[in-house]
């Protein structure tokens, strides 16, 4: 738009140095109304990105767009699976040999299931994980993991997913031999001893669901990060502070980890606004109103 136009200029008609804070709030103000707050913040970062190298270059003298409202970036909702005893259908489900399976391997898959299940860890990080990632004394263990921005964490583990763990391996060994299960081999693999990738790694999850039959639990788009996100919504279930759940996921702001409390405290309130008792509460106060 031009300054103080009711209509867009064309094209040729705008210059980048006329691009100040009130036209580009006036264009915003215009762009925005019809469109999500998510839309307009993208369209605000590009802008904000064009105008710093602009100015990088010299080519106009300051940026607009700190000028220019934005809309507040909204954290995307956790989407763990649903039904309070999916996990462990799931895990039962994947633990028994399927007969329909070309070469079954119980035990790599739910080592797989357990890990993001029990540790919380993203696809790019369990890709990352190595046999000598697991470590520390009986009773101490841990698993060492290489997050976002090359940031290392520690998750520990619990005896039963070491369990599991030391399963895998020496099934891995039976079929592979000592020399796959090295420290520097990849911990996780498919059925030729190969590393798996990124979408090896989410078909495996995908069919995992399918043999277990809740495919209709997993929400859209989830996939494998409902494994991770049910993991922290259990957390907060059980009392973990927000604080707790940003070291375990290695969050690197403490907001993203705040969504699962108030996801959790809002699913606690449907619980007790579904409580029968509450109904008949609201029967009585509507004799009280008749009297």
């Amino acid at each position: 738009v031009g300054e103080g136009a009711a209509t867009p200029l064309p094209l040729d008609a705008v210059s980048i140095t006329g691009l100040s804070p009130r036209v580009m709030r006036a264009a915003f103000a215009r762009f925005a109304a019809p469109r999500a707050p998510a839309s307009v913040h993208r369209a605000w970062s590009t802008w904000n990105s064009f105008f710093t190298f602009l100015v990088a270059d010299g080519i106009v003298a300051g940026n607009p767009m700190p000028a220019v409202g934005r809309p507040r970036a909204l954290l995307p909702q956790p989407k763990p699976l649903r039904g309070a005893d999916t996990p462990e259908v799931l895990l039962a489900s994947v633990a028994r040999d399927d007969g329909r399976q070309r070469d079954p391997w119980p035990e790599r898959d739910v080592a797989v299931l357990a890990v993001a299940l029990c540790a919380g860890l993203r696809l790019s990080e369990l890709l990352a994980l190595r046999v000598g990632s697991l470590g520390g004394r009986p009773g101490e263990r841990r698993i060492e993991v290489l997050g976002k921005g090359g940031r290392t964490r520690v998750v520990p583990i619990e005896a039963d997913l070491d369990r599991v763990l030391v399963d895998y391996l020496d099934s891995r060994v039976r079929r592979f031999g000592s020399r796959s299960v090295r420290p520097d081999s990849a911990l996780l693999v498919d059925r030729r001893g190969e590393p798996l990738r990124r979408g090896g790694l989410q078909y495996l999850v995908e069919s995992c669901f399918r043999r277990a039959g809740v495919g209709d639990r997993v929400p859209r788009g989830a996939r494998l990060h409902a494994l991770r996100h049910t993991f922290a919504t259990r957390l907060a279930e059980d009392g973990a502070s927000a604080a707790e759940i940003m070291r375990l996921l290695g969050h690197a702001s403490l907001a993203s980890s705040q969504t699962y409390i108030e996801v959790t405290a809002a699913q606690q309130r449907d619980a007790v606004r579904a409580n029968r008792t509450n109904r008949a509460l609201a029967a009585l106060g509507s004799v009280d109103r008749a009297r």
